[in-house]
């Protein structure tokens, strides 16, 4: 029965980290006090919830993120939500890279939208996506996760495209 529990928990674990890329299992904050990959249960929106790493020059910089896996978290994001703490954020994750589109429709709150390449880059951020707006925030290419915080965070904490995001 340890055996199977121990297995279980394994898998589990190893499933927080399966999104794709070079960015499954990788802790390269663990150095610094982030250990990315982390489950921290569930989101009081009942989404998975896991710790996430930025690396920017010599800081590090942690989150608590909800994954939003399949098509209708991913479709919902963070749409009428009033707040966003400043060390929480939501990932999308990817099966393949591809260009990503996002917009800010019902979305009640400013948020700075983080395009993330296969390898953990980050390959550009939209800050400050204006609420409601219908715009499009957009990748520059190819990404396999996009990464929203509240508007403004990056800009504040010096987070900027080719910093390495691991989750």
């Amino acid at each position: 029965m340890r055996l199977l529990l121990l297995t279980a928990l394994t898998l589990a674990m190893t499933a927080c980290n399966m999104p794709g890329g070079a960015m499954a299992g990788n802790n390269a904050g663990k150095k610094t006090g982030c250990t990315a990959g982390t489950p921290l249960g569930q989101s009081e929106a009942g989404l998975n919830l896991t710790r996430l790493c930025i690396k920017s020059g010599k800081k590090t910089h942690s989150f608590t993120a909800e994954i939003a896996a399949t098509g209708p978290q991913q479709a919902q994001g963070l749409m009428f939500r009033r707040s966003l703490a400043d060390d929480a954020g939501m990932i999308f994750p990817f099966p393949q890279a591809r260009p990503a589109s996002f917009w800010m429709k019902n979305t009640v709150i400013p948020l700075d939208i983080i395009f993330i390449g296969a390898d953990g880059t980050i390959e550009s951020i939209g800050e400050n996506a204006v609420p409601y707006s219908l715009d499009t925030v957009s990748s520059k290419g190819s990404v396999q996760a996009v990464l929203e915080l509240r508007g403004g965070l990056t800009s504040e904490l010096g987070i900027k495209a080719g910093d390495t995001i691991s989750w």
